[in-house]
């Protein structure tokens, strides 16, 4: 995001908080479609995408009179989406497992592929569905999303030294998995 996008945020929060209702709307034009992308790619459904958008703006404005830092604005916003996001899978997670196991038959028939480059995509996928939760939410912002250090601990509410210690160990436990093919549970 170039500066004068942090600007026009920082500049439409200020206005909403100090009263004006036109100003969210033009929050939500700006930003509505980047909060359910952003759900969509932690979800891959994109009804629930969409309802965790709207939830996220039922508490940014809950929560907008607080923010203290109008510039800060899209990591703060985006960080209430990944939260939501993250929190709907962890609440999902014993359906979501139930659904991947319906799957795993047609997933083991789409590895006969012969694009040995596909293949290893999809090894690569599967090793990453047996990471812990934070290491997972830390190697897709990095890797899929191209999120800088910065960002992701912004993004996450966590420091930089943890958002590092967190992608080594991410990587560190995908090479082990990925030595011993141990990504199947």
């Amino acid at each position: 995001m170039s500066k004068n996008e942090y600007y026009i945020d920082a500049k439409l929060v200020i206005s909403y908080q100090s009263g004006n209702t036109v100003a969210l709307t033009q929050l939500v034009k700006r930003w509505h479609k980047a909060f359910c992308n952003k759900a969509y790619w932690i979800i891959k459904d994109k009804q629930v995408a969409k309802d965790i958008a709207q939830d996220s703006w039922k508490t940014i404005i809950e929560k907008i009179d607080d923010l203290n830092d109008p510039n800060t604005f899209a990591s703060w916003s985006l960080r209430i989406v990944c939260n939501k996001s993250f929190d709907w899978l962890r609440e999902h997670k014993k359906a979501i497992e139930a659904l991947d196991g319906l799957k795993h038959n047609d997933d083991v028939e789409e590895l006969q592929y012969d694009d040995e480059r596909e293949q290893q995509r999809k090894v690569l996928l599967k090793a990453i569905k047996v990471l812990p939760l934070h290491q997972k939410e830390v190697i897709k912002l990095f890797y899929t999303e191209a999120y800088s250090l910065k960002e992701i601990s912004k993004t996450l509410n966590i420091s930089v030294g943890t958002t590092k210690s967190r992608l080594f160990h991410a990587r560190e436990k995908l090479k082990q998995i990925l030595k011993n093919r141990n990504y199947e549970k």
